[in-house]
């Protein structure tokens, strides 16, 4: 078990504060005393964080940071540096997921996916960590997915950006290590957040008639929907989660935390893929929709 060390204030940078994870995580650290940065890529939309940091009794300092715009991201850091001088943590949280097959999807449809989650956890980080690296201390903190390493039907875009988050954030781990700054990834499962709800996302041709999938995009559409309605687990879970990362001393690389995750890790590390993709099938049962016999 991580050892627990000392709470003490830290300077933590956050992403994707407008909603969801960020807003929860932002307004949870700084109401335990740390000097939260909550960014988000609109500022129109940070009231639900101010009446939450209200709620709370805590103030954070909001920012704009759009992850895709290299320029928006480095004048960020520029205020940060000269605000404060020093960043403690980073949380890697902004991002979003699109629905679609991929026939649906467009290319720019899918390098918008890939610019948010994966790129601009790149851009945001190649700025981070000339504060870390010289101070000999810091914690890189990224927010994946189950779908990080568990995937399905519908959703190979945003599965690849998880993916593609996961491989480097294990290989920036090694790089940082040296310079005492540690890296680590949170997977979570599904979660009743606005990512499926005001903040979701379909490709184009998601609800056309015209296309193949069509039928398969309506069922999935409404299992989704049917499955997050039924989820019964707490988003500030993984603000608790990200407070404990923050001060432990020795916590594990990747974090799963709650059953769904664990349980579909389990499943995909000990069994053959064959069998594992049949409880896929047999969970997302596809071929047997009407008209795909």
């Amino acid at each position: 078990m991580a050892q627990t060390i000392p709470t003490q204030s830290r300077t933590i940078l956050i992403t994707g504060c407008s909603s969801g994870f960020g807003l929860l995580t932002a307004a949870r650290l700084a109401s335990k005393g740390h000097t939260v940065i909550a960014t988000m890529r609109n500022l129109d939309k940070q009231g639900p964080l101010l009446e939450e940091c209200q709620r709370r009794n805590t103030t954070v300092h909001i920012m704009p940071c759009d992850v895709t715009d290299r320029l928006s991201v480095h004048n960020c850091f520029k205020e940060v540096g000269a605000r404060y001088g020093s960043m403690d943590v980073l949380v890697n949280n902004a991002g979003y997921g699109i629905a679609g097959f991929f026939e649906d999807l467009t290319d720019e449809e899918i390098r918008a996916q890939m610019d948010t989650n994966f790129f601009g956890v790149l851009n945001v980080t190649r700025e981070a960590i000339p504060f870390m690296r010289p101070q000999k201390h810091g914690k890189i903190i990224n927010i994946s997915s189950v779908s990080g390493f568990s995937t399905g039907p519908c959703f190979s875009a945003y599965c690849a950006s998880k993916w593609a988050l996961e491989g480097f954030s294990e290989s920036l781990r090694y790089e940082l290590k040296p310079f005492g700054v540690d890296v680590f990834l949170i997977e979570p499962g599904t979660y009743k957040t606005k990512i499926f709800y005001e903040n979701g996302r379909y490709a184009k041709q998601f609800h056309d008639p015209a296309s193949p999938y069509c039928e398969m995009s309506a069922y999935m559409e409404k299992k989704v929907k049917a499955f997050v309605n039924d989820s019964y687990k707490d988003p500030e879970d993984i603000a608790i989660l990200v407070e404990k990362l923050i001060h432990s001393k020795s916590p594990s690389f990747r974090n799963r935390p709650d059953i769904e995750t664990q349980a579909l890790f389990l499943l995909r590390k000990f069994l053959p893929f064959r069998l594992y993709a049949f409880l896929i099938n047999k969970a997302i049962p596809l071929a047997n929709l009407p008209g795909r016999k």
